[in-house]
């Protein structure tokens, strides 16, 4: 039986607290509210209880918030697609920032397993002044358990209206994408991370943010390949591939501790579900 999951959470700013509020229906949960950077910044965890998604499931996670308020999101785990039966599964993700909000999406990873029928979609709509630090990593098949992604197929639909459009579908037979030079080359692994503001970045700052980002890549990071460029002025772009998740991830995350300070002037104080 398919099971369709919500989660709705509204973040708003209460007395220069923020605070959370949130409904959910179905398998889609959220640990309780912690606040290890002071009452300004508020840091949540998304739990799914049954730990992957099989034919037919959905999950539908809408995220608010309000003017003034900070809210950072993480998960403890990956987000599985398992084999299907022939039904597609759906991991929808809508995003709403108000004037001067502020969101860090940071999840771990997907895995696409042989087999699965998935969509993962993202949408983000941002007013004047808000800004969207987020990533989204994907792992294709197993590698390291010999379970290659051999069969199903994995779309990707990353969209923040009239500043971004990406999409695409991995069919896994086509060996043209995956292997080709012009394609994946032959990575398993493939990450988006982004800074989107609402409003446009000025000249000085958008080249000392990818001044920043550029300065980690050169970091050792063994086996990633990843470049950054800003494709319009509100937005920061990086995109890596790599065998395996692991080094992506810890680039990113690397990435992360340093453009946060340098685009918001904050500590990097990483969610405590990375060091569970």
């Amino acid at each position: 039986m398919p099971w369709q999951a919500r989660l709705n959470l509204d973040y708003r700013l209460d007395a220069r607290r923020t605070v959370l509020r949130h409904e959910h229906d179905g398998p889609l949960r959220i640990f309780k509210s912690l606040y290890p950077e002071g009452d300004g910044i508020c840091h949540n965890v998304i739990i799914h209880p049954p730990g992957g998604l099989v034919g037919g499931d959905v999950l539908d996670v809408k995220v608010h918030v309000a003017s003034g308020a900070h809210g950072l999101i993480s998960t403890p785990g990956a987000t599985r697609f398992y084999a299907s039966d022939g039904l597609s599964t759906t991991q929808q993700v809508d995003i709403r920032l108000d004037a001067g909000a502020r969101l860090e999406w940071l999840p771990l990873e997907t895995i696409a397993y042989p087999g699965c029928q998935a969509h993962n979609t993202l949408r983000a709509t941002l007013a004047e002044g808000a800004e969207l630090l987020a990533w989204d990593v994907t792992a294709l098949g197993l590698p390291t358990a010999h379970q290659p992604f051999d069969h199903g197929s994995f779309s990707q639909r990353l969209d923040i209206p009239g500043l971004w459009l990406e999409q695409a579908r991995i069919n896994a037979v086509d060996t043209r994408l995956l292997e080709s030079p012009l394609g994946l080359g032959g990575q398993r692994c493939l990450g988006t991370l982004f800074l989107a503001s609402g409003t446009a970045f000025t000249r000085e700052r958008r080249e000392h943010l990818l001044e920043v980002v550029r300065a980690t890549l050169e970091g050792e990071t063994p086996g990633v390949l990843a470049g950054a460029t800003c494709p319009n002025p509100q937005l920061l772009v990086l995109r890596a591939v790599a065998p395996l998740v692991e080094p992506l991830m810890a680039l990113f995350q690397r990435v992360w501790s340093d453009l946060r300070p340098a685009a918001w002037g904050l500590g990097a104080i990483p969610p405590r579900i990375w060091r569970v």
